[in-house]
């Protein structure tokens, strides 16, 4: 198994709390359409097995032109082989997703749309900076069903200051009512360098209230469960047939191919990242350079990866798998792992730990405690 995930970084907006690496300028897209199929044809060696998922991430896919999207599949097939059953997920904003826009794409191999709604009310979406409103986010999602896309997956934001518990329990009704299989559920995070971090800092807009926070994840769980949607990560819902094969190679550990500035890759051992720089890394793959950086993962590293990644799934943390790590790995997993057990933030079965659902509010906590200090 393998998953190719691809960078597009484009958007016309910049949302308030983004910290991906984008540019809001399109000056240099195809130019960097020709890059990044330059990069596929450099690193096809990387990837010997059959892609099982391949994934169109950013930024903003769904700002590519049909023309720039047939290119690169061009480019992946050419270089690629790919199993019968790959899931070729493309994000799309909801102002992209016109009916023209539909057909075309439905005659392209993406069969999963990632629409990144964030929320239904224009309260909400004026507060993130995001580039649609709320009946058109609705107007995406129908137009998509009835061009033939059943696999959709959608991006809600919760813990705004402008999102009440009532407003939010509306905008879970409305994807409900929408009959969405996948929801993506964020809580928003003050992330350095970003607008809402300067916003906060002046005063002009509250902090994230962990408290409110809380209880709108936890009604979020109940509710979900209730829908028949399985919480197969921290931030995952969906029903059975539709989780993201693509994140869940990530948490399983499966080695994926990242290509475009900024992106990642993985291959068991050693994990790469390409340089966040549009121009340059346009400048490097037009003379057949990479421009990425390395780093051999240690034994610790792999063992708190695995912690970190794990913990926040429905798999979780396999004491066989840490006890063939090492036997000191799991001897510091049980006694590190003993005081959550204790109050019920982990439980545990057949030798399977998982957090419960007070546990899910303090997962990074949790795996912090758990990390082994080089």
């Amino acid at each position: 198994m393998a998953a190719l995930y691809l960078h597009i970084p484009f958007c016309r907006r910049a949302c308030h709390y983004c910290n991906f690496h984008f540019s809001t300028s399109l000056r240099l897209r195809e130019e960097m359409v020709e890059a990044l199929c330059a990069e596929l044809a450099l690193r096809k060696e990387e990837c010997v097995a059959p892609l099982q998922s391949i994934y169109f991430g950013g930024g903003t896919p769904s700002l590519l032109h049909i023309g720039d999207l047939e290119q690169l599949f061009d480019a992946i097939m050419a270089h690629y082989a790919i199993d019968a059953q790959v899931e070729v997920t493309l994000e799309a904003n909801p102002e992209d997703l016109t009916e023209a826009k539909l057909r075309q794409l439905r005659r392209l191999p993406v069969n999963r749309l990632s629409i990144g709604v964030q929320s239904f009310r224009d309260e909400d979406l004026q507060f993130l900076n995001r580039n649609h409103d709320g009946a058109s986010a609705k107007t995406a999602i129908l137009r998509a069903q009835a061009a033939g896309f059943d696999n959709i997956t959608i991006d809600l934001i919760y813990g705004t200051p402008t999102l009440t518990d009532a407003a939010w329990a509306q905008n879970v009704e409305c994807t409900l009512d929408l009959e969405v299989p996948h929801i993506s559920a964020y809580c928003l995070t003050v992330e350095p360098r970003t607008a809402l971090a300067h916003f906060v800092r002046q005063g002009r807009v509250p902090p994230v209230n962990d408290d409110v926070a809380a209880r709108q994840f936890l009604w979020l769980i109940d509710q979900l469960s209730d829908a028949g949607m399985v919480h197969y990560e921290i931030s995952n819902f969906g029903y059975e047939g539709y989780w993201s094969r693509h994140n869940t190679s990530y948490w399983l550990g499966v080695p994926y191919v990242g290509i475009g500035p900024s992106a990642h890759s993985y291959d068991g051992q050693l994990r790469c990242w390409n340089e966040a720089h549009n121009m340059r890394y346009v400048r490097a793959l037009q003379k057949g350079q990479l421009l990425r950086k390395c780093e051999v993962l240690s034994a610790a590293d792999r063992y708190n990866e695995y912690v970190m990644v794990r913990l926040r799934t429905v798999w979780g943390c396999r004491l066989a798998d840490i006890e063939a790590m090492g036997a000191h790995w799991a001897a510091h997993f049980l006694k590190e792992v003993a005081p959550f057990v204790q109050c019920q933030w982990v439980e545990v079965s057949q030798g399977v730990y998982r957090l419960t659902r007070q546990g899910k509010l303090y997962a990074d906590r949790v795996a912090s405690e758990l990390f082994f200090a080089e």
